[in-house]
């Protein structure tokens, strides 16, 4: 039965899980190995949370209540009670494997072990760890209090009991699970970076700017934001690394990154977290086209 979980990385993804795992009942362990990004993830939980009171969608008592399940820890000997630890790290395997390799020897035996990623294989995470059958793929979608899917995918190893368990705390967060296959990039973002990616292609051929092919796919496909709005969302450095994990995994030219989408990111023109990317963010009451 999983009371207290673990989150490495108090980046955007990190921060939002621990707020809803929090919100739901369960003592939450907050760890990065920045002191400054922990304090700014509890600061921005706190001011989601005040957006929720004021919409109405969660009493006033409940903000106080769920900031004070929230533990922060800057070492992985801090999560060693937890019964669940989510890794919510930048999605890079290299840094992901190391993570798991180092928290594994400090976990109780019966802890389970899961992976936020939105494109890495889980059955390579999993044989990085001492417990395979324990070890399976939870993807939270961005913004993670408010987006209502969350992606399950088992390893080879990952056995019935693990899986059910995860299952059973996923939907006690209010969300809705969508179980998938370990494939590169699973379900949601298999589909929906080929689609960004065609977009930089887009504007990269010249066949519209970027006002155009945002206001098209708006209007035109009734999106809730354009392609390139939600890439500089979402961010342009884990968009390459999705395209990247989608084209050496499945050998395919159509998953072949935009050379523009290379070009951004060795420009660190990353998004809304670097200010620039396709829209340039440096004055927040009006975003202007980079290109």
């Amino acid at each position: 039965m999983i009371k207290q979980v673990g989150i490495v990385g108090a980046g955007q993804m990190g921060g939002g899980i621990a707020q809803v795992c929090a919100v739901s009942g369960f003592k939450v362990v907050l760890h990065d190995i920045s002191a400054d990004r922990v304090e700014a993830a509890l600061h921005l939980v706190g001011d989601n949370l005040d957006r929720q009171i004021a919409k109405n969608r969660i009493d006033a008592s409940l903000r106080e209540e769920a900031l004070a399940r929230i533990h922060t820890g800057l070492s992985l000997g801090d999560l060693a009670d937890c019964d669940l630890v989510i890794e919510a790290a930048t999605e890079d395997e290299t840094l992901k494997t190391k993570i798991f390799k180092d928290i594994s020897p400090l976990l109780k035996p019966e802890a389970l072990l899961a992976s936020n990623t939105s494109s890495i294989s889980i059955t390579r995470l999993a044989a990085a760890t001492d417990r395979p059958e324990k070890f399976m793929g939870v993807h939270f979608m961005n913004p993670v209090p408010v987006m209502q899917l969350v992606e399950l995918i088992r390893g080879i190893a990952t056995d019935d009991a693990t899986f059910e368990v995860v299952q059973q705390f996923a939907v006690s967060l209010n969300k809705t699970t969508a179980i998938a296959e370990d494939f590169p990039a699973f379900i949601v973002n298999r589909i929906l970076m080929p689609m960004i990616n065609e977009a930089i292609y887009t504007l990269y051929e010249g066949v519209g700017n970027v006002e155009a092919i945002d206001t098209a796919m708006r209007l035109g496909a009734n999106h809730p934001m354009g392609p390139l709005t939600l890439a500089d969302f979402i961010g342009l450095d884990t968009c390459l690394a999705i395209m990247q994990v989608l084209y050496d995994g499945l050998a395919d030219s159509k998953y072949r990154p935009c050379p523009l989408l290379v070009k951004y990111v060795e420009a660190g023109w990353l998004g809304r977290k670097t200010g620039r990317g396709f829209y340039d963010y440096r004055r927040e009451d009006s975003p202007v086209p980079t290109r």
